[in-house]
């Protein structure tokens, strides 16, 4: 290996952060001296990155949600370019992110030979299969989260490497620390209900009305079930004004106020059940053994266009990788408080029918492997001819 390995990396997004964090750890680990620039959150930094400007600007979903911010979102993209075109990387790494990430390196691409690798697949088995033949265009390498996606870009003419998702290397939780948990907010043996509405603002103020109805009936059916609301920090305060009316005395879990990761980890193995957005946290409660309830909506136009567009008869991550429909899930038109709280129901009465799709998830992400972060570090460096 000849001189420092030069990487521009960039996420948009908290999931983005943690990936990009454990990608550079790796690199680290496997590469040697590494120069890092790019963009990143807290994760990203504590490895060494200076942002070159707030993540946070680009946490943004849906198509309706994006179309206002499109113009600063651009010109963004375009300082972005002109920053890895100027640092002539050896790679530019991009994460997830695509509305921001893909157009970046279509404008790198457009100018210079850098390689580019894009962290985390496109869901072309879900949705817009032709996305997959345009990445190819100005995409080199694709590092999967899922074992079943590597055909899809293959086929497309990218190289794409199965990594691993990084669910399966977080720390979970003890059965004591749990019971520590429940102990010291007082909620002791009595049932207890996870609420996890978002990490974005766009998801909390869309989903809280229907979460809050669905909280409701289901403390009016069960008057002894406590309520507990894990909150990203960029939302905490968005999240501590949606649950302050809610019944059940909840208990919300603000990082900005003292609490910890160690907090949430416990907070998700002590729960009996969750209601959450959809994404990855389904597999965050999977690896606690947590059984779920999925509820998800979008802005209407939004809803419409990739309700249309869809092409699996479920967005559950857990469902999807294990092969099974066993997470019950409210999206769209039924993401109500009614049918919502029913869910909930049903799963309070029978936790254990989650259980096997739980554990078969777990195992096909790569649990018990190499870390994620080192396996995409590899395929990163391997793919540049350093492995």
């Amino acid at each position: 290996m000849t001189g420092p390995l030069r990487v521009f990396i960039l996420a948009g997004e908290p999931s983005g952060d943690n990936l990009g964090g454990a990608l550079m750890a790796g690199l680290r680990a496997e590469g040697g001296q590494i120069d890092f620039q790019g963009i990143g959150g807290a994760r990203m930094q504590a490895e060494g990155l200076e942002s070159l400007f707030d993540m946070s600007e680009l946490s943004v979903m849906g198509l309706a949600e994006i179309l206002p911010k499109y113009r600063h979102l651009k010109r963004r993209i375009a300082e972005t370019a002109e920053a890895v075109i100027a640092m002539q990387p050896d790679v530019l790494i991009t994460i997830d992110s695509p509305d921001f990430s893909l157009r970046v390196a279509k404008l790198v691409k457009a100018r210079s030979a850098i390689r580019t690798v894009h962290y985390v697949a496109p869901t072309v088995w879900a949705w817009r299969p032709k996305r997959a033949e345009k990445m190819a265009r100005h995409i080199d390498q694709v590092l999967a989260l899922f074992p079943f996606e590597p055909p899809y870009m293959e086929r497309a003419g990218m190289r794409c490497d199965f990594v691993g998702h990084p669910v399966v290397s977080e720390p979970v939780a003890s059965d004591a620390q749990a019971q520590a948990f429940r102990d010291s907010h007082g909620i002791g043996d009595a049932p207890m209900l996870l609420v996890l509405p978002g990490s974005r603002r766009s998801e909390v103020s869309r989903l809280g009305a229907p979460f809050g109805d669905a909280v409701a009936r289901v403390v009016a059916q069960r008057p002894d079930i406590r309520v507990v609301v894990p909150a990203a920090a960029h939302v905490a305060v968005e999240v501590a004004a949606l649950v302050r009316d809610w019944p059940g005395s909840p208990v919300v879990i603000d990082p900005t106020d003292g609490h910890s990761a160690d907090d949430k980890r416990a907070a998700f193995r002590a729960a009996d059940v969750a209601l959450a957005a959809s994404g990855t946290v389904s597999l965050e409660l999977a690896a606690a053994q947590t059984p779920m309830v999925i509820a998800y909506d979008m802005n209407w136009l939004s809803r419409l266009i990739i309700g249309r567009m869809l092409l699996v008869d479920t967005v559950t991550l857990v469902n999807l990788v294990s092969d099974t429909r066993a997470v019950p899930e409210f999206i769209g038109a039924e993401c109500a408080g009614p049918l919502i709280a029913k869910g909930l129901q049903a799963v309070l009465d029978a936790p254990d029918a989650q259980r096997a799709a739980m554990a078969t998830t777990l195992e096909r992400l790569g649990q018990g492997g190499d870390p994620p972060g080192l396996r995409a570090a590899r395929a990163v460096l391997d793919g540049l001819g350093r492995g």
